[in-house]
């Protein structure tokens, strides 16, 4: 699966889109939407393309489904990607793109027979598949490309083998002890209690993204503690391709407020190397990426320019 840039070029098909404006008001008439509600599934056309589809995979890995009215196979796959949509419940997106009606973006994306899948992960288009494929190999695909996803830090580890809605704890006023045993224990500086209870609560809730978030900060605490700072800054400077060297500055850098430069460090690390070096700092990076809230635009950037050195 090699992903590929991608961009729309050339100028707007006025054609196009009174077309697909037609047929979506024709659909809506005479059948309904027929997509979850939830936000799971969208309708996408070459207006909104860029916004629904290649910013919002900086984030979310979107997948698109490029089928026709009158392809009996799009009828066959279609609710099968709608279903999967809805159980990933937010993970990833299903974009919808009625290839007749957006005859620009058809072409963009290089379709020759229908119905076609892709993914778009990091803003770049990963190869998908041709042909209405039976519900398990769908979902072996999708495990695929949530595995992309994960290597870019956009999904967590192990998304591709949970169950949708397993997630606890969603309600704001409702607190597991666990939290709050650990902030009291940050506020004594007692970091082993703290990330014991951080831990203790994953190990109930794996993947909770608030028990994440606090152990990643307790580790990070804990590393730059064991460092001489003037020594870290020495070494990175005096040998770049020292992969610890480099990843004990960008601890450094995020904890006292320098979160670009920690992220932009690693991320030359990652330019820079290949194998095991390389791999060492994407995997070191990401871990960073947990410290801050998912949806921050440092975070979103830097997991878009990994995605695009990775891929």
């Amino acid at each position: 699966m090699q992903p590929r840039d991608f961009s729309l070029y050339g100028a707007v098909d006025l054609g196009a889109r009174q077309a697909a404006a037609q047929r979506r008001q024709q659909t809506a008439e005479s059948t309904g939407s027929a997509a979850p509600s939830d936000g799971s599934v969208i309708e996408v056309d070459e207006q909104t393309f860029n916004t629904d589809v290649v910013e919002r995979s900086r984030t979310t890995p979107v997948i698109i489904d490029l089928w026709a009215e009158w392809c009996g196979p799009c009828k066959q796959l279609s609710p099968v990607l709608e279903k999967l949509a809805a159980e990933a419940a937010g993970t990833w997106i299903l974009a919808k793109v009625d290839v007749d009606a957006n005859p620009q973006l058809a072409a963009a994306l290089q379709v020759q027979s229908i119905p076609m899948v892709v993914a778009v992960v990091g803003g770049q288009l990963v190869d998908g598949f041709l042909g209405a494929m039976p519900e398990a190999q769908v979902r072996q695909w999708l495990g695929q490309v949530l595995g992309i996803a994960e290597k870019a830090g956009l999904v967590p580890p192990g998304t591709g083998d949970t169950e949708a809605g397993e997630s606890e704890f969603d309600e704001a006023d409702q607190i597991p002890p666990a939290f709050a045993e650990a902030r009291a224990a940050m506020e004594r500086g007692d970091l082993d209690a703290a990330a014991k209870a951080f831990e203790q609560e994953l190990a109930a809730s794996p993947g909770d993204p608030v028990a994440k978030a606090g152990l990643a900060q307790v580790n990070l605490i804990r590393r730059v503690s064991s460092y001489d700072q003037a020594l870290s800054r020495r070494e990175a400077a005096e040998r770049p391709g020292d992969v610890q060297a480099q990843i004990a500055v960008a601890d450094i850098d995020l904890a006292t407020g320098r979160i670009e430069e920690a992220f932009d460090r690693l991320l030359g690390v990652v330019r820079r190397t290949s194998g095991e070096d390389r791999d060492r700092a994407r995997v070191h990076l990401v871990s960073l990426f947990d410290i801050l809230p998912p949806r921050d635009p440092r975070v979103t950037k830097a997991r878009s320019t990994l995605s695009a050195l990775l891929f």
